[in-house]
C-alpha cells in the first residue's frame, strides 16, 4: 500500500480513550467507531470524538490509510462528514470535496456520500451503511490464553489450503523449492495493466496465533491480513524511522516501539497473536507490538465485521514477495 498520514501511538491511545470512555457518557449518539460497509459492498471505518465540545473525525474508506476528516458537524440531527482531496493534472491543481451525510438509529448509521467534481458537477447520491463496533474489551492476559493444535497452512508441496480474494484476478502466485512465491509481472507498455490477486485461506478463523518466514526484496510490499481484516505490514522498511507502515506494523494504525526488520533480501520470521481484538506482533525474535487493542479494520480489508470468522490472506497485488512455514495455532475458547 502507499503510505498515507501517519497515525502515532499516542493518536492510538487517545482515540481509545475518547471512543471509550467520552462514547459512553456523551450526549451525541455519532460518537463512537463505526464499521462501514461502503457502496459496492466495500470495508471502511469510522471514529467520531467529542472533547470539550468539539468533534473531530478520522476515516477509512476501501484501501489505503485511516485519515482525519476536514470537517465534521452534527446539524439537523444529521452528521455532516467532509473530505476534500486535492491532485495535480495538466499543472492544474484539482480539487474535489465529498459530503458525506449520516442518520443514526441506535446502534446503525444510514450514510449518503455526494462528491462536488472539480468542475463543479456532483456524482449520483451513494447510500451506504455503518454498524456501531462495541467497545474493546480490556487487554487479555495471554499468558492465561489456550490454544490448539497447529495447523500447516502452506508447507512447501501445495496451494490446496489456498484460493484467490477475487477469482477473476490474475495469479502470480507459486511454489519455487518449497517456497510461496508471488511475481506480479507487468508488460513493458505501461499503458497495459494486470491485476493481480490476493491469497487467502479457505478456511476461516477466530483467535489465533499465526507463526511465518518472508522475504522481501528491495522496494518490496505486501502484508498479512489477520482473519481478513487487519493488515500487518510486509515490506522492505530497512533503516526508516519508526511508522505505522513499516514492516511489522498494524497498517496506518499501529506503530512499532523498535526497528526489528533485516535489509532486503534477508528471511525474516513474524509471530503475531490475535486475541479479543488486541494484537501481538514478535519480528525477527523482537516483541514489537505488545497487545495492543485494534480499533477496526485496516484498508484492503475483505469485511468490516470484526466478530465473524476470516481468513488468513497475502496481499498479492503490489510487488513480489516469498513466504513459507506458515503454521497457524488456533486459540481455545
Amino acid at each position: 500500500m502507499t503510505k498515507g498520514t501517519r497515525h502515532t501511538r499516542v493518536l492510538v491511545a487517545l482515540l481509545v480513550f475518547c471512543t471509550s470512555a467520552l462514547g459512553a457518557h456523551s450526549a451525541n449518539p455519532f460518537v463512537g467507531r463505526w464499521a462501514l460497509t461502503l457502496p459496492g459492498g466495500g470495508a471502511g471505518w469510522l471514529g467520531v470524538v467529542e472533547k470539550d465540545g468539539q468533534l473531530s473525525a478520522s476515516i477509512l474508506w476501501g484501501g489505503g490509510s485511516v485519515l482525519p476528516v476536514n470537517a465534521v458537524k452534527v446539524e439537523g440531527g444529521k452528521l455532516i462528514v467532509t473530505r476534500i482531496q486535492e491532485s495535480q493534472r495538466g499543472g492544474k491543481k484539482n480539487i474535489s470535496t465529498e459530503t458525506i451525510t449520516a442518520t443514526v438509529d441506535g446502534d446503525n448509521l444510514k450514510l449518503t456520500t455526494v462528491t462536488k467534481r472539480p468542475n463543479g458537477t456532483l456524482t449520483p447520491p451513494a447510500d451506504f451503511t455503518g454498524k456501531r463496533i462495541p467497545p474493546l474489551p480490556a487487554r487479555p492476559d495471554l499468558s492465561k490464553a489456550k490454544f490448539g493444535k497447529p495447523i500447516v497452512l502452506f508447507d512447501g508441496k501445495n496451494l490446496v489450503a489456498w484460493k484467490l480474494t477475487s477469482p477473476g484476478a490474475k495469479s502470480g502466485w507459486s511454489i519455487e523449492d518449497g517456497v510461496l512465491v508471488n511475481k506480479p509481472v507487468q508488460p513493458a507498455d505501461r499503458s497495459q495493466h494486470i491485476s493481480y490477486g490476493n491469497l487467502r485461506t479457505v478456511a476461516e478463523f477466530e483467535d489465533f496465533k499465526l507463526a511465518l518466514e518472508v522475504n522481501v526484496a528491495r522496494n518490496e510490499n505486501s502484508g498479512v491480513y489477520l482473519r481478513g481484516l487487519y493488515e500487518v505490514q510486509v515490506c522492505d522498511s530497512y533503516g526508516r524511522k519508526l511508522d505505522s507502515h513499516n514492516m511489522g506494523g498494524i497498517y496506518s494504525r499501529i506503530t512499532p516501539t523498535v526497528n526489528a526488520e533485516k535489509p532486503p533480501g534477508e528471511w525474516q520470521t513474524m509471530e503475531l497473536t490475535l486475541v479479543n481484538r488486541h494484537a501481538t506482533v514478535v519480528l525477527n525474535g523482537k516483541k514489537i507490538i505488545d497487545n495492543e487493542p485494534l480499533l477496526g479494520c485496516t484498508g484492503g480489508a475483505l469485511t468490516s465485521d470484526e466478530f465473524k470468522p476470516g481468513p488468513i490472506y497475502l496481499q498479492g497485488d503490489h510487488t513480489g514477495v516469498k513466504y513459507r512455514n506458515i503454521v497457524l495455532t488456533p486459540a481455545l475458547d
